[in-house]
């Protein structure tokens, strides 16, 4: 039988790839690409990069932490305008990139809807030719670095302010409990006069609301002495509700108390606490005029925490949040960012320390209080609170 020839096949060498960058090349990734990615990703910034046709070129998970969103396989590729179209200030900022002139650096944000500030820069992204085909938007939260700049803020003006309180009430304390007494030896004094009587009622009325204004300012100023112990904060709640009711007339206003069962008990001041929910309830049963709603919820929630800050980010704080809200007026814009301020008050015959107390007591406990309010819809007051007083969460 004849002998087949033998054929020989030239095969073309294969280039010894990783696997790793074969894998990448399939899915369409080089490899410097998908370092660049999980780079971004692993920032301790937000970074939103937006390309000149107003959709999402990328977002890392710091960027979805701050904004409370949820990350979705089509983000990129989606218009910002629609993932963004809860925060309409970030919509504004990211579509005037391409029209300003100059681009800001370092300004600030507000994002009301989840109680949080930002600081950011924009940049242009240029291709080869200079020409801006993109931006990018890099952004970092600095609700915390606000909270404890407030703190500092606040202990300034309270180191101020303590002197001089002292002074003034160690100066006035005694002559008006001396107001007061005269005032009632008068009144038994001329039992037939009526018109002596009313003013002398009005002499002590207004000797008893100048000394509690200067009660409240020698507590505003006095150092928290906290008496920490395991408290239950839904007994705390029952009680700031029948105290509120001592201090203003409830009228119609229905209060509405919606506690989870698995509510756990944090380290706190049980009497400091019902102070601040008291104050939070008579300012409620006040704005509302006798007539709306009050609804008390409080639930349990695993924070996370801020990773300029942690030094376990991974690790969520346990901690209770308190929402105290009422259907009543509301407070105007102009007003939000004062309203904790001492002696600012809206009231007639307020001493604008109310709050201002109750934030710091809110402080002591390493917690934070926030104002969300709409102007003919009515206020809502967010205390969020550690589970554990060794936190260090808000510290």
């Amino acid at each position: 039988m004849p002998r087949r020839p033998e054929v020989r096949v030239r095969r073309r060498p294969v280039s010894p790839a990783p696997t790793a960058v074969r894998r990448m090349a399939h899915r369409g990734q080089a490899p410097g690409d998908r370092f660049f990615r999980h780079m971004v990703n692993s920032m301790r910034n937000g970074v939103i990069a937006i390309q000149r046709d107003g959709t999402v070129a990328l977002m890392n998970g710091e960027a979805y932490r701050i904004f409370s969103l949820t990350r979705q396989p089509h983000d990129v590729g989606r218009p910002f305008s629609e993932v963004f179209e809860e925060w309409p200030d970030v919509v504004r900022v990211l579509s005037g990139a391409f029209e300003l002139t100059t681009l800001p650096n370092r300004a600030e944000l507000r994002l009301k809807d989840v109680d949080r500030v930002i600081g950011y820069t924009l940049s242009l992204v240029k291709d080869d030719g200079g020409r801006a085909n993109g931006a990018v938007m890099f952004f970092k939260d600095l609700t915390r670095v606000e909270q404890l700049e407030e703190r500092e803020r606040l202990r300034d003006r309270l180191a101020s302010l303590g002197e001089m309180a002292a002074g003034v009430a160690h100066e006035l304390k005694n002559p008006l409990a001396g107001i007061e007494v005269m005032a009632g030896l008068l009144r038994r004094r001329v039992p037939d006069s009526v018109e002596a009587q009313s003013l002398l009622a009005d002499i002590i009325s207004e000797a008893k609301l100048a000394n509690a204004i200067v009660v409240e300012m020698l507590e505003f100023v006095r150092p928290i002495r906290l008496q920490v112990e395991r408290t239950d904060l839904g007994d705390v709640l029952h009680k700031a509700v029948t105290l509120a009711e001592g201090k203003a007339a409830r009228g119609g206003v229905s209060v509405h108390l919606d506690i989870a069962p698995t509510l756990p008990m944090i380290d706190g001041d049980h009497h400091q606490l019902c102070q601040v929910f008291t104050n939070l309830l008579t300012n409620a049963f006040e704005a509302l005029d006798g007539k709306g709603r009050i609804g008390i919820t409080a639930v349990a929630e695993a924070l996370e925490q801020d990773p300029a800050f942690a030094s376990d980010p991974h690790a969520p704080t346990p901690a209770v949040i308190v929402d105290v809200s009422d259907d009543g007026p509301g407070v105007a814009a102009n007003l939000s960012d004062r309203i904790f301020d001492p002696f600012f008050t809206t009231k007639p015959q307020g001493s604008g320390l109310g709050l201002p107390i109750v934030r710091k007591i809110v402080d002591a406990h390493d917690g934070r209080i926030d104002l969300n309010s709409t102007p003919g819809q009515g206020t809502r007051f967010r205390v969020t609170l550690p589970v554990s007083s060794g936190s260090g969460w808000f510290k």
